[in-house]
C-alpha cells in the first residue's frame, strides 16, 4: 500500500513538473534562457520586452521576483522558478505561471539570477507599465513620480496607455500631463510633437523649459564649401561679424580642414633641430635672438622643404571663404524646433509678467511688515515728536513675550491668540511706565530723549539676553499657516506673509478708528496741535501722552509676535527694524498714517526692486535704498504726504 502511494506522488510530481514546462511563462523563460543567464544589459532587452510584453497576468510578479533576486534556475533540467528559504536551509519553488508551490530543492541544486544594476533599471523600466496600472493609487503615483525623475521613450506609451483608464482625476491630470512633455521630447510623430508643444506653451513649469530647451541647443559645424541639405541649420556664422576670425580658423584646424597656424615654441624647436656649424638658414645662431633674424631662418628652412609653412593672413581668409560654419540643431525636425522656438518664447514673456508679480507681491510683503513695525513709531514719533530709539526693543519684546506664551500653551493656534493681547499689554505697560518715568521729563528736548532712549534700548537689549540668552528662541507659527500659497511656479508667497499683511490691514483700521471715532483719539489730536488750548478745555495732556505713548508701544509689540513668526527672535531683533521704522514715518511725512502707509510701501517696493537687481546681496540693497531716501528728503523733506495745518509748521 504504502509502495502504491509513492508510485502516485511520483506519477502526480512528473504531471506537475510536466504542467510547469508547458506552461507560458516558463515557454517564454526558456526561449530567452541563454539572455537570462547571462544578464548582460547590452543583451538582456529582448528576454525582457518578451515578458513583459506578453500579456500574461504574471509577468509583473516575475519581473518585480527577478528585479529584487527571487528567480532561481534548477541546474538539472534548467526551469526557471521563484524561491524562498525555509527554515531548514532547503528552498520552496513557486511555479512562474501558477504561483503555488510544486516542491522543494537544495541551494546546490539551484542557481541564483543575479542581476546587475544596469539590468535591473531595464526590468524597472519594464515594470512601469504594470504599476501605472496598478490597483493602489500609491503606486500608480511612485511610478509616475519615477517617471517625471526618469523620462525616456520606453515610458510613454505605457503612460499614454494608462491615462484612459485612470480613475483618480488628479492623478490622471498628473499623467496626461507627463505624457505632453514625453511626446515633446520622444515622440517619432512630428505632428504629435508640434501639437503638445502648443498645448505646453502657457504652461509655466520648470519642467517644461527643462524639456523644450534640449531642442535648441546647437551644435557648431564646419563643412566645406556650403552645408549640405537635411540639416537643422540654427544659423550661419560670418567669420569676423557673427565670430571672430581667430575662432574660426580655429574650429577649421580642429576640423581638419585647414593646416594650424605655427607657433613661436614650434619655430624654437624646429630651429634647434636645424642648427649647423653654428648657423640656422644661413643665419648665425647668436643672432637669433632678434625676432627678424628668427623670421629669415625659418623662412629658409621652409623653401629648402626642411620645415612647415605657417599660413599667411591672406591663406587664412581664403580659407574662411572656402568653408562654411553653422550652428546645427541637435533636433532634426525643423518644424519641432520652430515650434519650440515659439513656445518658449511665449513662455519666457509670461515668466517675466509672473515675476513681475511675483516681485510686487514680495515688495507689498515687505511693505506689510515695516507698516506692522512702523505704526506705533508713528503714533509715539509721527504725533507726539519723540524720538524713541527704544521702539526696536518693545518689538522685541512682543516677541519674546509670543516665545514664553508657547512654552505655556503648547498649542501654537491658541497661543498666537493669546499672545498678541497679551504682547499689546505687556508693551502697553512697558511704555506707559517709560513716559511716566522718563520721556514726561523730556518733551520739546528732541536731544535728550534720542540719548536718554538709546540707554533704555540697550538696557533692554541687555535685560534679554540676561532673561533669554543670546540664543534664537522659536517662535513657531499655527499649522494652518505653514507652506505657502502657490499661483504657478513663479508666483508664490507664504500663508505667513498673507497674515501679517491682513493684521497690517487691521491695525490701520484700528488706528483710524481710535484716532477719528474715539475720544482718545479726539484729545490725542488736539494735544498734538495746541496742548495749551487743549488743557483749557478740559483734557488733560499728561494723561493723553500717557495712553498715547502706551498705544504706540501697544502696537509695537504686538508687530513684535507677528515679526517673530518668521524672523528669528533674539535681543537684536528691534535693531533690525528700527531703522526702516523711522525712514517709513520720515519719507511717508511725519504725523500722518496715510503717510506711513505709503512710506512703508515705498521703502518696501524700493528694497525688494534693488534686491532683484542684486538677489545675492541684501546689505548693498538696503545701503543704496538709504542713498536714495536722503536724496528723496533732500527734495521733499516733509515726505510724501505732508501734514497740513498748524501742527504742520511746529
Amino acid at each position: 500500500m504504502k509502495r502504491l502511494f509513492l508510485a502516485g506522488l511520483a506519477v502526480l510530481m512528473t504531471c506537475t513538473v510536466a504542467l510547469s514546462q508547458g506552461a507560458p511563462m516558463q515557454d517564454i523563460l526558456q526561449a530567452h534562457s541563454a539572455l537570462i543567464t547571462k544578464s548582460s544589459r547590452t543583451t538582456i532587452s529582448p528576454a525582457i520586452a518578451a515578458i513583459s510584453n506578453s500579456g500574461l497576468t504574471q509577468a509583473q510578479d516575475i519581473l518585480q521576483a527577478w528585479q529584487s533576486k527571487d528567480i532561481w534556475q534548477r541546474r538539472s533540467d534548467g526551469l526557471f522558478f521563484r524561491a524562498e528559504e525555509t527554515d531548514s536551509g532547503s528552498y520552496q519553488l513557486f511555479d512562474p505561471d501558477t504561483g503555488k508551490i510544486i516542491g522543494e530543492a537544495a541551494k546546490s541544486d539551484l542557481r541564483q539570477l543575479k542581476p546587475n544594476s544596469g539590468v535591473r533599471a531595464l526590468i524597472g523600466t519594464a515594470l512601469v507599465q504594470f504599476q501605472l496600472k496598478d490597483n493602489d493609487p500609491a503606486r500608480r503615483l511612485a511610478a509616475l513620480t519615477s517617471i517625471e525623475r526618469n523620462p525616456s521613450s520606453d515610458s510613454l506609451l505605457p503612460l499614454r496607455a494608462s491615462i484612459d483608464m485612470e480613475p483618480d482625476a488628479d492623478l490622471k491630470a498628473k499623467k496626461r500631463r507627463a505624457e505632453r512633455l514625453l511626446t515633446i521630447a520622444y515622440d517619432t510623430d512630428e505632428a504629435a510633437r508640434v501639437a503638445a508643444i502648443a498645448e505646453m506653451s502657457g504652461d509655466l513649469g520648470v519642467d517644461v523649459r527643462a524639456t523644450l530647451n534640449p531642442l535648441l541647443q546647437t551644435r557648431t559645424q564646419v563643412f566645406a564649401g556650403v552645408a549640405p541639405d537635411g540639416l537643422n541649420i540654427a544659423r550661419v556664422l560670418v567669420p569676423g561679424k557673427d565670430i571672430a576670425s581667430q575662432e574660426a580658423y580655429r574650429l577649421l584646424i580642429a576640423s581638419n580642414l585647414a593646416p594650424a597656424r605655427i607657433d613661436q615654441a614650434e619655430i624654437l624647436a624646429t630651429l634647434s633641430d636645424h642648427i649647423s656649424d653654428g648657423k640656422v638658414g644661413g643665419i648665425a645662431v647668436e643672432d637669433l635672438n632678434q625676432p627678424e633674424a628668427r623670421d629669415r631662418a625659418y623662412a629658409a628652412l621652409v623653401s629648402q622643404g626642411l620645415a612647415r609653412a605657417t599660413p599667411t593672413g591672406a591663406e587664412i581668409e581664403a580659407q574662411l571663404a572656402a568653408h562654411q560654419i553653422v550652428e546645427v540643431y541637435s533636433e532634426p525636425s525643423p518644424v519641432v524646433t520652430s515650434a519650440a522656438s515659439e513656445a518658449l518664447e511665449a513662455i519666457l514673456v509670461n515668466v517675466g509678467v509672473n515675476q513681475t508679480l511675483d516681485l510686487i507681491l514680495d515688495g507689498l510683503s515687505l511693505a506689510s511688515i515695516y507698516f506692522l513695525a512702523a505704526i506705533g513709531l508713528a503714533i509715539t514719533f509721527g504725533v507726539m515728536g519723540v524720538i524713541n530709539m527704544a521702539h526696536g526693543e518693545f518689538i522685541m519684546m512682543g516677541a519674546y513675550t509670543g516665545y514664553v506664551v508657547q512654552q505655556i500653551i503648547p498649542n501654537h493656534t491658541v497661543s498666537i491668540l493669546v499672545a498678541i493681547p497679551l504682547a499689546f499689554a505687556v508693551t502697553f505697560a512697558a511704555g506707559v511706565a517709560m513716559e511716566r518715568l522718563v520721556i514726561r521729563w523730556l518733551y520739546n528736548r528732541p536731544l535728550e530723549t534720542l540719548l536718554a532712549t538709546f540707554g533704555i534700548s540697550i538696557a533692554l537689549q541687555q535685560l534679554a539676553k540676561n532673561i533669554f540668552g543670546t540664543q534664537a528662541r522659536p517662535l513657531t507659527s499655527p499649522a494652518w499657516l505653514d507652506g505657502a500659497w502657490v499661483l504657478n511656479d513663479v508666483v508664490s508667497i507664504s500663508y505667513i506673509r498673507i497674515a501679517i499683511f491682513i493684521l497690517a490691514l487691521i491695525f490701520l483700521g484700528v488706528f483710524l478708528f481710535i484716532m477719528r471715532r474715539t475720544r482718545l483719539g479726539l484729545e490725542t489730536r488736539a494735544v498734538t496741535q495746541n496742548p495749551r488750548m487743549a488743557a483749557s478745555m478740559g483734557i488733560n495732556p499728561n494723561r493723553v501722552n500717557m495712553l498715547t505713548f502706551g498705544l504706540g508701544s501697544g502696537i509695537a509689540g504686538v508687530a513684535g509676535v507677528a515679526i517673530g513668526l518668521f524672523a528669528k527672535v533674539t535681543s537684536e531683533l528691534g535693531s533690525d527694524y528700527i531703522v526702516q521704522s523711522f525712514m517709513t514715518v520720515v519719507v511717508g511725512g511725519v504725523g500722518n498714517i496715510w503717510g506711513t502707509l505709503a512710506g512703508a510701501a515705498m521703502i518696501g517696493f524700493l528694497q525688494k526692486g534693488i534686491e532683484w537687481f542684486n538677489p545675492s546681496n541684501t546689505l548693498a540693497a538696503q545701503t543704496f535704498m538709504i542713498i536714495f531716501i536722503i536724496i528723496f528728503i533732500q527734495f521733499r523733506p516733509r515726505g510724501i504726504i505732508a501734514l497740513k495745518g498748524r501742527a504742520a509748521g511746529d
